[in-house]
């Protein structure tokens, strides 16, 4: 189903599936891969697995960026084609928002143990 025009290109209708491929398998891979990245860091963080809080928050972190890529690919359908997938643009905006989300968190945190734990206080007083 292609018609050629005016200038001499090919214009095609393919009725959304040539470039996103969006099919139940692609939805389902992606859902099972959301399930297991983010199972995985909740059994780390709720077992102690790694015993160390910072090299369990850096393994949650990973894991997060690693979420993020999978929701970009198959339910945000940005794809590596010339044609409309991941622009420069779309993927310098991600990965800003991410590092501002990410350094937000830890930044409020950080200040809300400093600032609401009054253990450090009481043993100070007495």
């Amino acid at each position: 189903m292609s018609a050629e025009t005016h200038s001499g290109h090919v214009a095609h209708d393919d009725h959304g599936m040539a470039h996103g491929e969006i099919t139940l398998s692609g939805y389902l891979t992606g859902f099972f891969l959301s399930v297991v990245l983010t199972a995985v860091p909740f059994y780390l963080v709720m077992s102690g697995v790694l015993g160390d809080k910072q090299v369990t928050a850096l393994v949650v972190m990973a894991f997060a960026a690693v979420q993020i890529v999978v929701h970009m690919i198959y339910f945000l359908h940005m794809n590596t084609t010339s044609e409309g997938g991941w622009t420069m643009m779309a993927l310098i905006f991600t990965v800003v928002m991410v590092v501002i989300a990410m350094t937000g968190s830890l930044w409020v945190m950080h200040h809300l143990n400093i600032n609401m734990m009054p253990t450090h206080e009481m043993g100070r007083m007495q």
